[in-house]
């Protein structure tokens, strides 16, 4: 790697990119303040991922009968363990709010952290909208139970989207500290909610174990496998849907007291938490509604407790149930506003991004990240009658190349970097890392062989094209030494403590 310094224009040109020494009140201008402890991670990430239990994943019953997505629930489950155990390494060797983009940035360069870090914004600013639209929708439902009117039927969901959308913005932007305590506590309900749901199935009456299996099997396929084993690789998105979120810890690094300690701790609670709540959905939610039922649900755990307690009691009972949709939205929108803030600090995107004003939460990031999730929403609702569907395949596919990259750049590090401080070591390694990456890579090929994903896909592919125009003409020439720059061109890993 050559580095040319000229002194009279106080540029840096590196591995094909200029960097510009920042001014002087740069980085005055985007500060954050550090918040958060070991409760404070474990609820931003649980928060973040939440509302899965309550809706998306049950479309992977209908795409695979309910063996099928346990299978592709198991596999995905390992896929996250090893993932997340390389993940907290990189994170505590490099505490920066970058994340995946600082990670790539250290390993491949400019046009590796850039294309990991777009990767990323896509996944977040879509699963934004997702959780938007399904708590749109769980909201909708209740209303009209209590109401009899609704929003959905008179043509204006759209109204829902705005109003959450501003809501979350707004909450976001007022400190890091009370998004933090508010992720705890919606997590601990969240939490109680599905708890509540687990034991009321068990003593309702309403449970039927044998009613997992109640989708006929096609071309002598057994119960356990109606469509055959193909379609396990369909459903493996659908499964992630459970999970994915819950790899946004290291952009608190910069919030965090202690992110070398506390983000490893934060990302095993986590996950761990989330498996016992994804358990309890996965096997109860269709033992009382049944599988074939659940699979074309849009409120399944609504649908749930309306089987059990009847339409009014259960709007009542889902109205808490939307604490955790709602969690998810706060979560997220922290993920999209640190990852969109990390890559503007940096010049990857438009400098006015990482601005982070009085309140010292990017502002802006959160607000265009809003806009365009709410146009996503807009414009795939009325051209298609599937918008979840398809924006949730957009954050998927976001999510997965993203995953590859981060084990791609992990197995980089530890050759690159053998001597690093690594204050987290994963117990898995190259190999696990290796494992988690091929298990994405898998989930990627699943998404661009099933027909059901092609808006999806031309969609991101649209998205890469214009993006990577976009910095090859302009933005590799306008980069900032920002901490995640400094830290990667500086050799960084290269020391030991």
């Amino acid at each position: 790697m050559s580095t040319v310094t000229d002194s009279d224009s106080d540029t840096v040109a590196v591995s094909g990119v200029t960097y510009q020494r920042a001014e002087a009140d740069y980085f005055e201008k985007r500060k954050l303040k550090r918040t958060a402890g070991f409760w404070g991670l474990w609820g931003m990430g649980v928060a973040a991922v939440i509302s899965g239990d309550f809706s998306g994943w049950n479309t992977g019953i209908a795409s695979a009968g309910w063996g099928g997505f346990v299978l592709a629930g198991l596999i995905v489950v390992a896929m996250y363990v090893l993932m997340i155990e390389s993940i907290s390494e990189m994170a505590s060797a490099m505490p920066h709010t970058g994340g995946a983009y600082s990670f790539a940035r250290a390993a491949m360069g400019p046009w590796g952290g850039f294309i990991t870090g777009l990767a990323e914004t896509i996944e977040y600013v879509m699963t934004a909208a997702v959780v938007i639209y399904y708590s749109a929708g769980y909201a909708d439902s209740i209303m009209k139970t209590l109401t009899g009117f609704s929003l959905a039927e008179a043509g204006l969901v759209w109204v829902w989207w705005a109003v959450l959308f501003a809501v979350f913005v707004a909450l976001n932007a007022t400190g890091a500290q009370i998004s933090f305590r508010f992720a705890v506590v919606v997590s601990f309900i969240s939490i109680g909610i599905l708890v509540l749901f687990g034991v009321m199935a068990a003593f309702s009456g309403q449970l039927n174990l044998g009613s997992l299996f109640d989708i006929a099997p096609i071309d002598g396929n057994s119960a356990f496998l109606p469509f055959g084993w193909t379609p396990v690789l369909f459903a493996m998105p659908f499964a992630m849907w459970l999970f994915l979120g819950i790899e946004e810890l290291p952009l608190a690094a910069e919030e965090a007291h202690n992110p070398e300690r506390d983000i490893p701790r934060a990302g095993r609670g986590g996950l761990l938490t989330l498996i016992l709540t994804g358990a309890i959905v996965v096997v109860l939610n269709p033992g009382v509604l049944g599988s074939s039922a659940i699979g074309a649900s849009t409120e399944p755990l609504l649908d749930g407790f309306r089987a059990m307690v009847g339409e009014q009691a259960a709007a009542v009972l889902s109205a808490f149930a939307l604490i955790g949709l709602l969690a998810s939205v706060q979560g997220i929108m922290y993920a999209y506003g640190r990852n969109m803030y990390s890559l503007s600090r940096a010049g990857y995107y438009p400098k006015a991004l990482s601005l982070t004003g009085k309140r010292q939460t990017p502002y802006l990031a959160l607000i265009v990240g809003a806009v365009i999730g709410f146009l996503s929403l807009f414009v795939v609702r009325y051209g298609s009658t599937e918008a979840g569907s398809v924006v949730l395949n957009i954050a998927v596919w976001g999510a997965v190349l993203s995953y590859l990259l981060q084990m791609t750049s992990f197995v980089i590090l530890r050759f690159k970097a053998p001597n690093a401080s690594r204050p987290h070591l994963s117990p898995f390694g190259i190999p696990g890392a290796v494992i988690a990456g091929l298990l994405a890579l898998a989930i990627f090929i699943g998404v661009l062989a099933n027909p059901a994903y092609t808006i999806a896909i031309y969609t991101v592919v649209v998205l890469y094209v214009l993006a990577l125009a976009y910095f090859a003409i302009h933005g590799r020439h306008v980069l900032v030494l920002s901490p995640e720059e400094e830290y990667a061109l500086n050799g960084g890993l290269n020391t030991d403590d």
